[in-house]
Parts: structure tokens; C-alpha cells; sequence
């Protein structure tokens, strides 16, 4: 199973599947690449680092979604590099068709909350304001719905009386980094990939 990580940031996310590729616990699982829509983001620079190819997209002039042929550029990329999972890791778009349409049944994405609880951007924030006595994260597919895809698997993580909402967000974001490749190899074992 060839996997596709998209992202807009860092990359913390995708270097930890990375590293777990390297470690040899994705199992069938094998990343084609990283792709990124910001072309200074630190996230590019994953594949030097890890061996595998490392490309900025242009998205198109918009800041939250892609115009639809920018979008369908990206869909033609990753049918081009033989992906076969595409998975959303801190990836900052709202996506639709094409990419839904080419890629349907096989688009994963990485929220940082207990879904439904607090969908859309910054869950973690809103975790925090709310008061909620815990949160985590959850992997689930993607469709039209913005994170309303069903869930493949979450982790808990308790915000205990100490906790800042920075030291929240740091366990939160090491809940992130075991769940997403357990999920991915755990993908990797089912049809259509296996």
C-alpha cells in the first residue's frame, strides 16, 4: 500500500510515520512521498531526511481550499506517483472532488480531538475552552463533511489539574504521532490493499 502524506506545517505527523517506516511498523505500508501546498514549510524537508520524494503543489490562490483545477493537478500527482492512500496529516484544505472522486475510499485524516467533539480548526483550542475533562485525537476517512468521516481509531489523553494548554497539546500531539501509522498499518492489512 503506496501512502501519500499531505501537509501544510511542520510535519510532525508525517515524520512520525516516517520514522515508523524506518522503525518497520507499517507493516505492508510504504510512504510514496510527501506533498506539501506551502512551499516554505519545514515539512519538505521529511524527504531528504527519510529517502523519499518531497514536492510542493501549488494549491491555487486560495488559503483554505483549492481551486478546482489546482485540485485536480494535485489528484493527477498522487494517480501519477501510484498512491494508493492518501492521508491528511496537519494538511490545512478543505478537500472536494476531484481529490474526493479520485481518491474515494482511500483519504485519511488525522484531527486532533474526539470526534465528533470539535470538528474544524484548531480542536485542541477548543478542547481547551471548553473544559473538557479530556480529549485526544481520532483518524478517520474523508469525505464531504468536514471531519464527519467515520472513525478508524482515536486515543484519549486526560487533561489532568497541572496541565497549561501547551503541555495538553504536547500529549495530545504524542497520542497523534502512535495512532496515525497503528492506523495506517492496520489499513494496510485490509482490501483494497492488501
Amino acid at each position: 500500500m503506496r501512502v501519500a502524506l499531505l501537509g501544510s506545517g511542520r510535519g510532525s505527523n508525517a515524520e512520525a510515520v516516517l520514522r515508523a517506516q524506518a522503525e518497520g511498523r507499517l507493516g505492508r505500508a510504504t510512504a510514496a512521498g510527501v506533498w506539501c501546498d506551502v512551499p516554505t514549510a519545514p515539512m519538505l524537508a521529511l524527504g531528504p531526511r527519510f529517502g523519499v520524494p518531497a514536492t510542493y503543489l501549488d494549491p491555487g490562490p486560495f488559503r483554505t481550499k483549492f481551486s478546482p483545477e489546482r485540485e485536480a493537478a494535485w489528484a493527477s500527482a498522487l494517480r501519477d506517483a501510484g498512491v494508493d492512500l492518501v492521508v491528511l496529516a496537519g494538511f490545512m484544505r478543505v478537500v472536494k472532488a476531484p481529490l474526493l472522486e479520485a481518491f474515494a475510499g482511500r483519504m485519511i485524516n488525522l484531527h486532533p480531538s474526539l470526534l465528533p467533539a470539535f470538528p474544524g480548526l484548531d480542536g485542541i483550542g477548543q478542547a481547551w475552552r471548553a473544559g473538557a475533562p479530556e480529549s485526544g485525537c481520532t483518524v478517520h476517512w474523508v469525505n464531504a463533511a468536514v471531519d464527519g468521516g467515520a472513525h478508524l481509531g482515536q486515543s484519549r489523553v486526560r487533561r489532568e489539574p497541572d496541565d497549561t494548554q501547551e503541555s495538553f497539546a504536547a500529549k495530545i500531539h504524542a497520542a497523534e504521532h502512535a495512532l496515525l501509522p497503528k492506523v495506517i498499518a492496520e489499513l494496510a492489512e485490509r482490501p483494497p490493499f492488501r
